[in-house]
């Protein structure tokens, strides 16, 4: 695995049997400076010939100026001169884009050495394909419910579905996800509307005897103004082919299903050379489910990080095993404390990206999510 950590890009590259996976962080001091943000990505993933596989974007309004710079030049126009959105998966999170200060960033997932299959459902492409030694890999991003005039509730069940469809549609069950992200606009008036629709889909597919998905529920406006956004990662095994999947207990923490949130506090997954360990979005809970350091930041900063690290070391890896990371701020302002944490404790290149999005508690201030991996 290597790191390349320049003030504004970052780019980490770990070397797996499809290829070199890269995974790109980048982020943006303004608004302004938000587009040339995306361009700058996209040069940096032209100039090594890289696929994008999927893609983030945090604290910028989409447009169709946004659409063109994350394309990037080569990126093709309509007959009205307007770009088309980019040929890859794009969960667009709008949240934080008119605050001050301005958290805008974005994470790209791109392979070198290999070409992903475009995935399209209704007409836009949702998500990719891509196989290793071991395994079948989709990744879906940015999917909005189909009928956003009914309740939050209604919408969760219906992302699921779509979810499920089209997974269906390419030979993969809800079975083998491993990983999900949603993002809830105004999270806090219906979390539990949304952990309730989440559960009854679970429990009706049979996952809670299976593997429950890690997955990281925040806060997050988008632009169609939608009860929620979302994506997933699944991962299929080839036949005869040796591929572990297991969720992983946080020593620190009780079972998140205790408090009636359906997912695991993390995945770890061993195939095409890899063992690569999902640590679900987390934030400072007791072991009985409470909010520890309440209105203190830097308490709940420590606290988590001490909880990610005693994941990492029970499956014998370290924060320089870490390749990306997202922290989510509720305060803009607080952000400059993870960076002095990270200082203090010699996480300067830590490959993190600082947004801004309400945590799915209102005394939460601080969550956190990683991927690190190992080669076998």
């Amino acid at each position: 695995m290597e790191k390349c950590m320049p003030p504004l890009i970052s780019t980490t590259t770990v070397s797996g049997s499809a290829g070199q996976e890269l995974i790109v962080t980048a982020r943006s001091e303004s608004i302004e400076g938000s587009d040339e943000m995306l361009a700058g990505v996209s040069k940096t993933l032209d100039g090594l010939g890289a696929s994008v596989l999927s893609q983030a974007v945090f604290g910028v309004a989409r447009s169709d100026a946004a659409d063109r710079a994350a394309r990037g030049a080569s990126g093709e126009k309509d007959l009205e001169n307007r770009s088309v959105p980019p040929p890859w998966p794009v969960t667009w999170v709008e949240e934080g884009c008119d605050s001050s200060p301005i958290l805008a960033g974005t994470q790209v997932s791109a392979l070198v050495g290999a070409r992903p299959r475009s995935i399209r459902h209704d007409g836009r492409i949702v998500g990719t394909l891509v196989d290793d030694d071991d395994a079948l890999y989709c990744r879906l991003g940015g999917l909005i419910p189909r009928d956003r005039s009914v309740s939050g509730g209604e919408q969760t069940r219906d992302i699921l579905e779509l979810m499920e469809e089209i997974l269906q549609g390419n030979g993969f069950e809800f079975s083998h996800v491993v990983r999900t992200w949603f993002y809830n606009d105004r999270i806090l008036s219906w979390y539990d509307e949304f952990n309730e629709a989440r559960s009854t889909f679970f429990r009706e597919r049979d996952l809670f005897s299976k593997i429950v998905p890690a997955s990281t529920g925040v806060g997050g406006r988008n632009s169609a103004r939608a009860a929620l956004t979302s994506g997933l990662l699944a991962v299929r095994a080839k036949a005869g082919r040796d591929v572990r999947i297991e969720a992983v207990p946080s020593p620190q923490q009780c079972p998140a299903l205790e408090y009636g949130s359906s997912f695991s506090r993390a995945v770890e997954l061993t195939a095409g050379g890899l063992r690569r360990l999902y640590v679900s979005g987390t934030a400072s809970i007791a072991p009985d489910g409470r909010t520890e350091y309440i209105g203190d930041v830097d308490g709940q900063v420590a606290r988590t990080m001490d909880v990610v690290n005693a994941i990492l070391e029970s499956r014998k890896m370290a924060w320089a095993d870490t390749v990306r990371a997202i922290v989510y701020f509720r305060n803009p302002g607080d952000a400059p404390r993870f960076v002095r944490y990270c200082s203090k404790n010699s996480l300067d290149d830590l490959p993190s990206l600082a947004v801004q999005n309400v945590i799915c508690r209102d005394d939460l201030l601080f969550e956190i999510e990683i991927d690190a991996v190992q080669p076998l």
